[in-house]
């Protein structure tokens, strides 16, 4: 039995704001464009996040495609976090439903 539940771009893009949003792409990948505010996580940091995170607020897992970010959703559904959402479609989804609400971290 799954904890956490799928939610459209659509939707995620209405309250995202006010949640945590992980991105677990890739680092280079992440630093070209991502959700403002995502935070790019990966095995190397992940318990780091699990830590420090608020887990009351509602938790986003956005990847590639929309895949990846079910494993990751149950993952962190079982670290405690109480809402856990997996975006369909991932960022190939939001960025041709959203391309001006993007951020890089490119220098």
């Amino acid at each position: 039995m799954s904890n956490w539940k799928h939610i459209s771009v659509d939707d995620l893009q209405a309250q995202y704001q006010d949640w945590n949003v992980v991105d677990i792409r890739d680092a280079d990948t992440y630093n070209q464009g991502h959700i403002p505010g995502a935070k790019n996580i990966n095995n190397d940091n992940i318990n780091q996040f699990v830590d420090d995170a608020d887990h009351s607020k509602p938790l986003a897992v956005i990847c590639y495609g929309g895949k990846s970010s079910m494993g990751a959703a149950e993952v962190l559904s079982n670290a405690g976090f109480e809402t856990v959402y997996s975006v369909d479609g991932g960022m190939m989804a939001w960025q041709s439903t959203h391309p001006n609400e993007m951020e890089s971290s490119e220098s």
